[in-house]
């Protein structure tokens, strides 16, 4: 029997989830949380085989919690069901080392049949999501994703630059560079393209 958690902040979806899927023989659905942080206090507790994740989600994303999982070794398969073919987050699941990357449209069907396959070891990735992202290829460096991001939550130069031990005018520099990559009129374009791409 294959254990499954699902993590889904729309409670129709999720209780709908959980019915199609209790309804396969080989399949148990053991938890159904609505956000991220339950999530990951569910994956300790119940130790499920596979999670499903929702990436958009309060407290902790998808994405987070399966970073947090990747970076703890944890056993536990993760499969990313999402609405959104951002290509940054593409690139981050890839990283976290999930098991699936869907898109939440398909039939309850495939996605049973994408459990099973998860837990013989396959990796299942939608065809579209794919596609999407390589068409998207994000120019940020792994750093220039980090002062963004902190750019991002409000912080001055003087504040990434200390956070990061780094100068001033490092951080200067960066930030030239970054807006001229994400061909934006300023450190606010920079930020809204970047996170409507999914890239921070």
């Amino acid at each position: 029997m294959i254990k499954i958690l699902i993590a889904e902040d729309q409670s129709m979806l999720r209780g709908a989830l959980g019915t199609l899927l209790d309804f396969e023989e080989d399949l148990q659905v053991i938890g159904q949380v609505e956000n991220g942080r339950q999530a990951l206090e569910q994956v300790y507790s119940l130790h499920p085989d596979v999670c499903l994740l929702d990436i958009e989600m309060p407290y902790k994303n998808g994405l987070e919690v399966a970073e947090t999982l990747n970076r703890e070794n944890h056993p536990c398969k993760m499969i990313i069901l999402t609405t959104f073919a951002r290509p940054g987050y593409l690139e981050r699941a890839l990283n976290a080392n999930v098991s699936g990357y869907l898109l939440k449209d398909g039939s309850s069907d495939e996605l049973a049949e994408a459990i099973r396959n998860v837990m013989k070891g396959k990796k299942e990735y939608a065809p579209e999501l794919i596609f999407g992202a390589m068409r998207n290829e994000n120019p940020l460096t792994h750093r220039e994703q980090e002062i963004l991001r902190l750019a991002s939550e409000g912080k001055t130069t003087k504040e990434i630059a200390a956070s990061l031990f780094l100068s001033n005018g490092t951080v200067r520099n960066y930030m030239s560079e970054i807006i001229s990559k994400m061909q934006a009129k300023n450190r606010i374009e920079a930020i809204s393209s970047a996170e409507e791409k999914g890239w921070i």
